[in-house]
């Protein structure tokens, strides 16, 4: 009796993300007699149990690094014999072996990270097709309601997979990888089905089908040209427009999308020229709205040009395009905190709906890996922009009024603008050094590095900032510009990061903070006592965030020189005391 050995077809599936578990050898059509198979067995899980050794690179021979600056290592010999790619890759005279792969090299066209390669690798090691990420979250979105069948995180993983197979030449993962996306094509967003195409397209032939389907639903879709023209290779775009030309679909989009007149303005967003554009705006031709300018903007420019287009106040941020998406919806899909909080603080409704009844929350959860919204918990990473942008959005949905005092020691600080000040600076000094990402989100819209720093005269130090410890003091205009950055940084720190913001009022209302921001009926000198201590508070705390933002430079620096890094720890902050 014989037994083929096959790899499973698309009807096989064996977790919620359509992603097929394969147990038994995958060598297509190979036939083995039951005498045979236990040794075939055996020896592919042998080959298999070598990837999991704790010491691997002790007996390892080269090295591949991943699009996401991992490095892993493998054997040329094993490789070699089980893909023309790597035969070629480490063949050579001794002389001019290769014994490094940077991914980034050979795979330009779609970044394959670390979990895809493994996967890959290890079939070639054992015959076999193991996973289980949807447990890690590689293929789970944030999405609770989602069903995590064809949302992105699954369909990204899926393209890695399939690009790292034609880029590795494995003929048979090809195959079963174009047949999981078809199998999940109904359920993928037609925006997530611009980059399959792109995938399919450089596949080739090797992905007939795949690129047939792709081609059929978009040509039949409402992606508008302007999309299509930045999303896809030009060849691709050219023919999908033909095609729709043929059809009579793209008649209307003709006359206005496609209009000389906005594409002058898209042109002039390219160049990042934001003064071009209002002289164009001026000719009458056609508005900010009616080109889509701002979705355009959000979708495809630079966030310095994004923001200095929605400070000329002449588009209605809630506007929709042609596909019933708004700004948010787009901004969602870009992943740019800074984005959607001026976004947001000019008026953008969260609440919004997409045609097909999606908001930009919604939006911003499905396309971000739970792996990666969850990885600033472990080891101190910082923050992703994917989890930046969903708290952002959660928050707005919330609708929480603003405070008027960011914390107990602020309002008790009363009339004293002295003590106002550098409470706010100190404050803002804190958020930097413990939340970056979060901080510099807030920072860079309220422009606070266009104004000069308060802090008292330290030890000599040669400063361009302005000295609060003139007596008696004065309120001056560059004190009053400082103070309204530094508040206005506050009060959107605690309206889109509430969780930091309840860090910062914790440490900020230290008892002894709090005794000296309390005037009460004190009298003059001991006024100017507690004015004294806060001075010699804030020196410290100066301090310590100038030696632990050395310590987070050198900590950074280390980890970036570190392939195998996952991510960049928090400084140490156990120095940060308010007393001597």
């Amino acid at each position: 009796m014989y037994k083929r050995t096959r790899i499973c077809d698309s009807n096989e599936i064996s977790n919620s993300s359509g992603i097929c578990c394969i147990t038994n050898n995958a060598d297509v059509n190979s036939i083995v007699t039951d005498n045979t198979i236990t040794p075939l067995y055996l020896l592919s899980d042998n080959l298999a149990s070598i990837l999991d050794v704790a010491d691997f690179d002790f007996f390892s021979d080269a090295k591949i690094i991943t699009g996401d600056c991992k490095q892993v290592s493998v054997h040329r010999c094993i490789l070699s014999a089980r893909s023309s790619f790597f035969k070629n890759m480490f063949g050579g005279t001794k002389e001019k072996v290769t014994k490094r792969i940077d991914l980034k090299e050979v795979a330009k066209d779609y970044d394959v990270g670390f979990d895809a390669l493994n996967v890959v690798l290890r079939y070639l090691y054992s015959g076999k097709v193991e996973h289980s990420l949807s447990a890690k979250g590689v293929c789970v979105c944030v999405d609770d309601d989602c069903s995590h069948f064809g949302c992105w995180p699954v369909v990204d993983f899926l393209l890695q997979l399939l690009y790292a197979s034609f880029t590795f030449e494995i003929s048979e993962l090809i195959a079963l990888y174009q047949d999981h996306l078809l199998n999940i094509f109904d359920k993928i967003a037609i925006d997530d089905m611009l980059k399959v195409l792109s995938v399919a397209n450089i596949c080739g032939k090797t992905c007939d089908k795949l690129l047939t389907r792709c081609t059929e639903r978009i040509v039949n879709s409402n992606v508008d040209i302007t999309t299509l023209e930045k999303s896809l290779p030009q060849p691709v775009s050219k023919q999908i427009i033909h095609k729709r030309n043929e059809l009579g679909l793209n008649i209307s989009e003709t006359l206005n999308l496609l209009h000389k007149h906005v594409n002058r303005i898209h042109r002039a967003l390219d160049s990042d020229d934001v003064e071009l554009v209002r002289l164009l705006l001026k000719e009458g031709h056609t508005t900010l709205d009616e080109a889509h300018a701002l979705h355009y903007a959000v979708a495809y420019c630079d966030v310095k040009t994004t923001t200095e287009l929605l400070d000329l106040g002449l588009a209605d941020v809630n506007h929709k395009n042609n596909r019933g998406y708004s700004v948010l919806h787009v901004a969602a899909t870009r992943k740019e905190p800074k984005i959607m909080v001026s976004l947001l603080t000019k008026g953008a409704q969260p609440s919004e709906l997409t045609l097909d009844g999606r908001k930009a929350l919604q939006i911003s959860k499905r396309c971000t890996k739970a792996v990666n919204y969850y990885k600033f918990t472990e080891d101190g990473n910082i923050s992703s922009n994917d989890r930046l942008c969903i708290e952002i959005l959660e928050q707005a949905e919330r609708r929480e009024p603003l405070l008027g005092e960011a914390s107990l020691s602020l309002a008790m600080a009363g009339d004293d603008l002295r003590m106002k000040l550098l409470y706010l600076e100190n404050r803002v000094g804190l958020a930097k050094l413990l939340f970056p990402m979060e901080a510099k989100v807030v920072l860079d819209i309220t422009q606070i590095d266009g104004t000069s720093e308060f802090t008292p005269n330290l030890g000599g130090c040669q400063r361009t900032t302005m000295d609060l410890n003139e007596a008696p003091f004065k309120i001056k205009e560059e004190h009053l510009i400082r103070m309204k950055a530094l508040s206005r940084s506050v009060e959107l720190g605690k309206r889109f990061f509430p969780r930091c913001s309840a860090v910062l009022n914790k440490i900020m209302d230290a008892d002894d903070l709090l005794q000296l921001a309390c005037m009460g009926n004190d009298s003059p000198e001991d006024r100017q006592a507690k004015r004294r201590r806060y001075v010699e508070l804030q020196e410290v705390l100066n301090k310590v965030f100038h030696e632990d933002k050395e310590e987070y430079d050198r900590s950074a620096i280390s980890s970036s020189s570190s392939s195998t890094s996952i991510g960049i720890a928090r400084p140490n902050n156990s120095k940060i005391a308010t007393k001597n």
